[in-house]
């Protein structure tokens, strides 16, 4: 059996790296073209753009495990059967639930390396991905001066040259923008720009400064000036690095997703105390409705006991009329923000069994591929990629949708993260239960196997 296991696990290795590396390198190629033109005409090195790649390759390697799972198992399976190795096995005792013990072994341990890298490796990546991407986004093209083209990329001025020999500049005219107390316009027959640490020195010479200030229009200057010396803050025009503290769920691990779940669940509770101290201090019952609803129907119970009340005064009646209104505002605003801080705990809760049922899609995979690639007896690439991409469509869109719908606190987290797997499961044991049996289900598989021998 440990020969047996051996073999099976040598088999699965390599299309197991080859599928992975091919599907990374589709989604490489489709996210770099998508992401091309957050750096094209921003003066970026060649490190800045290959740390930007690198960091998203995480979520990319985090979606292509999965897959490359699948369709290596059905290439290898495909192959074994298609050999008749799988027949061997059978006709020499070996039941197909020992057959494909190995395999599940080795997707077990790829689930666990997947599971670690989402928690400690991907967070971090996705984080400084984000953050490297907003620097870049407001990274504004370098200073690139041409004759005849108005610059207005410097922070308060706007400017116009017009001649360029070598690093000297003629005839070169600025105009002040924005909200100042004074509009300037600068005009020089000459000038150089160079660049400080973090700034650029715009050196004009032989040139005059007009002022006119703007409160009343009435003061203004004149200036001749032989050197005149401007230095243009550069936050803007350089790469500026930050370093933020504020994360996103995808970019948290377990421990912190737990205690921003553990927030939300504290905000909660607030809020019910405090709704429930209200409805006691103005009906004397300090209840926590359960909904909107159930709330206005005790406000309304409340209300015509008070009006069959005739000990009470026409004042009284106004006042406590006005205090059950305004306890129904209070209710529908305090259901609005209870809402919302549910909406943020689920998000969170979301992110945590994305963590792990995302993995564990990796061992329903192998349970999900061994039979098809057994019934497809074929270990082609053309049959093996489209059952792979068919099933993992699937996987895929149950997944989104199960995201979006526990984002909307429709579902819980736990049902819209496992849902995509109990389907996965419940198909992958019918396939397996079959093939035990040496039966074929899907009449489409030998279809398929037709299809690629012609």
């Amino acid at each position: 059996m440990r020969l047996l296991s051996r073999y099976f696990v040598r088999e699965m290795v390599l299309p197991f790296i080859l599928s992975l590396l091919m599907i990374t390198f589709i989604l490489f190629i489709n996210f770099l073209l998508r992401a091309i033109d957050r750096f094209l005409g921003k003066g970026l090195d060649v490190l800045t753009i290959l740390e930007y790649l690198f960091l998203n390759l995480a979520w990319i390697i985090a979606l292509a495990v999965p897959m490359a799972i699948l369709l290596a198992t059905l290439m290898t399976f495909g192959r074994l059967s298609e050999d008749n190795e799988i027949n061997a096995m059978r006709a020499s005792g070996i039941g197909f639930l020992t057959i494909i013990r190995a395999p599940l072994m080795f997707g077990i341990t790829v689930a666990l390396l997947l599971i670690y890298f989402n928690n400690y490796i991907l967070p971090d990546m996705n984080f400084h991905a984000r953050l490297l991407s907003g620097d870049i986004y407001r990274k504004r093209p370098g200073m690139n001066i041409e004759p005849g083209i108005f610059i207005d990329d410097l922070p308060d001025y706007s400017m116009i040259v017009g001649g360029k020999d070598g690093e000297l500049f003629s005839d070169v005219r600025i105009f002040s923008k924005g909200k100042q107390k004074s509009q300037t316009s600068i005009h020089s027959n000459t000038g150089t720009l160079s660049t400080l640490a973090d700034a650029f020195l715009l050196t004009l010479y032989d040139g005059e400064i007009h002022e006119l200030e703007t409160n009343n229009f009435t003061n203004y200057r004149r200036i001749i000036f032989d050197t005149h010396k401007i230095i243009v803050p550069a936050d803007d025009i350089l790469l500026n690095r930050r370093d933020s503290s504020n994360r996103t769920d995808r970019e948290m691990t377990v421990p912190m997703i737990l205690k921003k779940i553990d927030n939300y669940d504290k905000r909660i509770h607030i809020v019910q105390k405090r709704l429930k101290g209200s409805f006691y201090r103005t009906i004397g019952d300090s209840i926590f409705p359960t909904s909107i609803e159930f709330g206005e129907s005790v406000i309304n119970l409340a209300r015509d006991s008070l009006r069959a009340d005739t000990t009470l005064s026409k004042g009284k009646l106004h006042k406590k009329e006005r205090q059950l209104r305004s306890l129904e505002r209070q209710v529908k605003n305090e259901f609005g923000l209870i809402n919302s801080y549910a909406k943020g705990r689920n998000k969170y809760g979301v992110e945590i069994h994305k963590k792990f049922s995302i993995p564990f899609a990796c061992i329903l995979f192998v349970l999900l591929g061994a039979p098809l690639g057994v019934m497809a007896k074929r270990g082609g690439f053309a049959v093996s990629t489209t059952l792979s991409f068919g099933f993992f469509l699937l996987y895929y869109v149950l997944l989104i949708g199960g995201e979006e719908m526990a984002d909307r606190n429709q579902v819980s987290a736990a049902v819209g993260m496992w849902a995509p797997n109990m389907v996965l499961l419940i198909i992958a044991l019918y396939l397996t239960l079959h093939t035990v049996r040496e039966r074929s289900p899907i009449s489409l598989l030998s279809f398929l196997s037709k299809k690629e021998s012609e």
